[in-house]
């Protein structure tokens, strides 16, 4: 007997049980939203989709859309102001002089000090001006880069990252992880619940058999009601011996090098770091690693006195959703509204808030030569949909607007007028701005700046732009479809 069968003396009984339950759990969810949701556009996209959508919309919102679990996050908002009083930021990193233009010898950069100070009053580190620099423009030689940076460790290694992929890339990665760990190398191994949900326990056996330590960020956990998909720690950090640091939109995995068919070449933009910026970033590792594995690392031995041998001023901010500003989100802000002459964006997802939105469009308007490079074959459909719809607004506003053609499209960078850029995990949507834990690295460096500008102009060469006119003239379905996904904005 077929399930259908078996249930179909009970059809009448569940459908009246349905159309009573739905109603009751709409308005029950619509309250809560309307208690909990501060940002009225989302409030009012999810009241929509529960009230259409009465048992479907209720069980989006608890997956998707309850941001706030209030035990896991209340205790991580704790544990950041015990561990800052304990350990204040300033301590993490020494500075020489308060301006990042006077460091870097060029006055061009002198009005950029005001963001730096605007990232110090949200939270970010001090700017450092001794650092090098190395840039990576796709996954194989970066990955490349950081096994040997494993295999060279003499201390300790600390690595974090959303995605950590069971394939011959992340087995390579746990062999060296491994192999230094029996050499009495300290190794410890942070990723996210939801983004390595793949990653099985046995493969992580040899490494704690070897002496090192692993930990999951945030773990799902039914049972105790952590079924929230929400809060993903999307950063990618590794620091080896306090000395040396990666940073950028580089997870571990196979199709990061461009193995794999799906998505072919994949472009991304990840960064290798030198000097007492090293410190921000072990400082965002340490307090991820405290919190999620209860082992509190603030000690000498993990951040060594630093002479990176460059000139290259950097900051280092992070955000999350245990913070009531949205530190970098804030900062994309007031980098757009200074753009004088160009700014340059890369992002594989462009669902941005109504702020930013404007931001971009002002700044198109004024006549600055705004170019947005984003997806032509996505990893994410419903993503894709909801940017289109958005597309169309900066388009009208003369932003040129390009889709990557060669492969992926991953990059994380945003650059303003020669002078300053950010690289790093936060991409440019809802989703990084409001919901997960990300890290960035802002550059106050023209000479910086301008090797990322050459890969921004190479990239689109392998792309094409989308026209304004014809773009308006897209089929009506299409249309229809990009508005209904535009709703789901608040958790993309």
């Amino acid at each position: 007997m077929s399930f259908w069968d078996q249930i179909e003396p009970y059809w009448e009984l569940l459908t009246a049980a349905g159309a009573i339950l739905g109603p009751v759990l709409s308005a029950f969810t619509i309250g809560f939203i309307l208690v909990t949701k501060k940002n009225s556009t989302s409030a009012v996209a999810w009241c929509l989709l529960v009230f259409f959508l009465p048992l479907i919309g209720p069980l989006f919102f608890l997956l998707f859309g309850y941001q706030h679990v209030r035990v896991p996050l209340a205790r991580k908002r704790r544990h950041r102001r015990l561990f800052e009083s304990k350990h204040p930021r300033q301590r993490a990193e020494v500075t020489r002089g308060s301006s990042a233009a006077a460091r870097s010898g060029d006055q061009s950069a002198a009005p950029w000090e005001e963001v730096s100070r605007l990232a110090r009053r949200f939270g970010a580190f001090p700017v450092t001006s001794d650092n090098r620099i190395k840039f990576y423009h796709e996954g194989r030689p970066a990955l490349e880069d950081m096994l040997e940076a494993i295999r060279n460790a003499r201390h300790h290694v600390h690595l974090e990252t959303f995605i950590f992929q069971p394939d011959e890339t992340g087995k390579l990665f746990l062999e060296a992880l491994t192999q230094k760990a029996r050499e009495n190398v300290e190794v410890r191994l942070l990723y996210d619940a939801m983004g390595s949900h793949r990653l099985p326990q046995r493969l992580l056996r040899p490494l704690h058999k070897a002496g090192g330590k692993s930990s999951v960020y945030l773990p799902i956990s039914p049972l105790r009601r952590r079924i929230q998909i929400n809060m993903r720690n999307h950063r990618k950090i590794l620091v080896v011996d306090g000395r040396i640091a990666f940073t950028g939109g580089l997870n571990v995995g196979s199709e990061y090098c461009g193995d794999n068919p799906r998505f072919g070449f994949w472009r991304d933009t990840h960064l290798r770091l030198e000097g007492q910026a090293v410190a921000g970033l072990q400082r965002v590792f340490i307090e991820d690693w405290d919190f999620a594995a209860g082992e509190n690392l603030y000690a000498e031995p993990y951040f060594p006195q630093l002479e990176g041998g460059g000139s290259c001023p950097v900051q280092i901010i992070d955000s999350g959703p245990d913070r009531e500003q949205k530190p970098i989100r804030e900062i994309y802000f007031a980098a757009m509204l200074r753009a004088r002459k160009r700014l340059w964006i890369a992002s594989p997802y462009f669902v941005p808030d109504a702020g930013l939105l404007d931001a971009l469009s002002l700044a198109g308007y004024l006549g600055v030569d705004v170019r947005l490079l984003t997806q032509d074959h996505p990893d994410k459909w419903i993503p894709l949909f909801a940017a289109r719809y958005y597309l169309g607004e900066v388009l009208n506003a003369g932003v040129k607007v390009y889709q990557y053609t060669k492969g992926m499209m991953h990059s994380k960078v945003v650059l303003v007028d020669g002078e300053w850029g950010s690289v790093g995990s936060a991409n440019l949507d809802n989703r990084s701005m409001y919901l997960n834990f990300e890290a960035n690295c802002l550059i106050y460096s023209p000479e910086a700046v301008a090797e990322l500008e050459d890969a921004f102009r190479d990239d689109l060469k392998h792309a094409i732009r989308l026209e304004r006119h014809a773009y308006r003239r897209r089929p009506l379905s299409s249309r229809l479809l990009d508005n209904a996904c535009r709703l789901l904005s608040p958790i993309l």
